[in-house]
């Protein structure tokens, strides 16, 4: 780790699941962080979600090996797979429809996303028709 910068490590770890295990332990690992702490403080501040979904984690370890880090909402296509019941997505994205999801599904999920910081100068409406986008690729149809 090169002296006086500021690594950004990202993750997608499961709610209340993190364990110094990987992918946890070799990311931080490698940047001189103990992982334990990392997994206690994460843990805890996800206890309020359902155990188990998946929130994307960025991680900025300073120089001095201390951490502070960021969670967001969960991905948009685990939230569209939630909702439409799938398991997993198209074997050709965007040939194949796998169910449908109604607009009301579409808006409720861009509620969720619009509480990610990156995503708060934006509309709603503009949250919405990349929820759209992203549900056709998973081989959903939106019907109003």
């Amino acid at each position: 780790m090169s002296k006086g910068q500021v690594h950004l490590v990202r993750l997608l770890i499961g709610a209340g699941k993190a364990s110094p295990s990987p992918p946890v332990g070799p990311a931080l690992g490698a940047r001189g962080v103990k992982s334990m702490d990392f997994c206690k403080e994460f843990n805890a501040r996800t206890a309020h979600i359902e155990p188990g979904v998946p929130i994307p984690t960025m991680i900025h370890v300073q120089p001095d090996r201390t951490f502070t880090f960021i969670t967001k909402t969960p991905p948009t296509t685990y939230l569209l797979k939630q909702v439409a019941g799938l398991e997993k997505g198209p074997a050709r994205p965007g040939h194949e429809i796998l169910g449908t999801i109604s607009l009301k599904h579409v808006y409720e999920i861009a509620k969720i996303k619009a509480r990610d910081d990156h995503l708060k100068h934006l509309k709603l409406e503009s949250i919405a028709s990349t929820v759209i986008g992203t549900a056709r690729t998973l081989g959903l149809q939106v019907v109003p």
